[in-house]
């Protein structure tokens, strides 16, 4: 003869409930910890990019004159601004030297996890050559 329990009711219940939830938290990590992944890669890639278009404003005068490899800082710091620009992003730029260094923010909103918008910061730093790399 079987015996029952009665105390023992809706614990498969909670169980299958803090599993689910489990299970949830796990997606979301795995879909908004993608999702911060693809905009850091995409923050970097801009911030890349936004260096090499200011590295690109060799003062040409210094150069033919000297030899140094000087940058027009406000040609540098415009040329870096366009192309961020032009791609619907704005970041902070700074020119020094021969080199442009530029951090580029990134913010969205998670799908699955309650924790409130998301940033991702980037920075890249590009120097002017005068030379075919090789």
């Amino acid at each position: 003869m079987s015996r029952r329990y009665d105390d023992e009711r809706g614990a498969l219940s909670t169980f299958v409930a803090v599993i689910a939830l489990a299970m949830l938290m796990a997606g979301g990590w795995a879909l908004d910890g993608g999702r911060k992944l693809a905009a850091l890669q995409q923050a970097s890639h801009l911030a890349d990019g936004a260096a090499r278009a200011g590295a690109q404003a060799v003062d040409l005068d210094t150069l033919r004159t000297t030899g140094e490899v000087r940058l027009l800082g406000d040609q540098a710091t415009i040329r870096a601004a366009d192309y961020l620009a032009g791609l619907g992003h704005t970041g902070q730029i700074i020119v020094s030297g021969d080199t442009v260094t530029v951090t580029v923010s990134l913010s969205f909103d998670p799908v699955l996890l309650p924790i409130g918008m998301i940033t991702v910061t980037a920075t890249e730093t590009a120097a002017a050559v005068t030379e075919e790399p090789g």
